[in-house]
């Protein structure tokens, strides 16, 4: 049995650093593209040396298009504008894309929804078992709970994250808005500051803190008249994303055209 090839965007990185890591550390696959913007001082280095897991004779290239042609699946945790080019090309090549990036317009939702017409899609705000478990859980108590319970969802990272609350969080809140019966949209309080006034009853609330080296930090919080439910996890290595990507690419594998998430890749979407 042929090995599945697997490519990595921004493959210089820390994530993609963590992704090469992990795909060498996984029987049955083998890193066969590494991206990175045009310019980018890692450029004609190997893939492999800048990962620390030995020489792979993978240059780093900026040749998207020949990488995503030569490959079965793409782990791709960049930003919103590259990701959405990057999924124009999976849907030419017809190949896996695993998008691990958040921050998205509804532009880019648009771009991304049609690729996933032709490429196999799997999208998530967080790639790591006990995140995708929490939002089972998450979903399952909003819907046992009715609006009496207020849903505060709190997140932390490090100081360099861009994008705020995170993909994490947001996942979380729309689970919890799928408990209800609802919209997230129609409900989410993103930002409170000076007199805002009573807490409405039905919101779900998001606290998005910034520090230090943070990998992430995610808790659902169900908060009723002298009782609290909090369910959180604690992420304290980007390898348990990483693997999880890698995993989402071997489910990929003949699954057809189509937008998943790590949900389905789990067996947890009707959980």
């Amino acid at each position: 049995m042929e090995a599945l090839r697997i490519a990595v965007t921004g493959a210089a990185g820390r994530m993609g650093q963590a992704l090469i890591e992990a795909i060498t550390a996984t029987d049955g696959c083998v890193v066969a593209g590494a991206i990175e913007r045009a310019g980018h001082e890692a450029l004609g280095k190997d893939a492999g040396e800048l990962a620390g897991v030995g020489r792979l004779d993978v240059q780093v290239t900026d040749q998207a298009l020949d990488v995503f042609a030569a490959v079965d699946a793409v782990l791709d945790f960049t930003a919103p504008a590259a990701t959405v080019e990057f999924a124009d090309l999976a849907a030419q090549a017809r190949i896996v894309h695993v998008i691990g990036t958040t921050g998205f317009t509804s532009d880019h939702e648009a771009r991304l929804e049609a690729a996933a017409r032709h490429a196999t899609l799997v999208r998530a705000g967080n790639m790591s078992l006990g995140v995708n478990l929490l939002t089972a859980l998450t979903r399952r108590v909003a819907q046992a709970l009715d609006a009496d319970w207020d849903i505060e969802i709190v997140e932390m990272h490090h100081r360099h994250k861009v994008d705020a609350p995170s993909g994490t969080a947001l996942m979380l809140g729309d689970a919890a808005a799928q408990g209800r019966g609802v919209l997230l949209d129609d409900v989410a309080d993103r930002g409170r500051d000076g007199q805002t006034g009573a807490r409405k009853r039905g919101d779900i609330g998001f606290a998005a803190l910034r520090g230090g080296s943070v990998v992430g930090e995610h808790s659902a919080i169900f908060a009723a008249e002298k009782e609290r439910i909090v369910l959180s996890h604690i992420a304290e290595d980007r390898s348990i994303f990483a693997r999880g990507a890698v995993k989402a690419a071997q489910w990929g594998q003949g699954k057809g055209p189509g937008s998943f998430s790590m949900l389905d890749v789990l067996g947890l979407s009707d959980f």
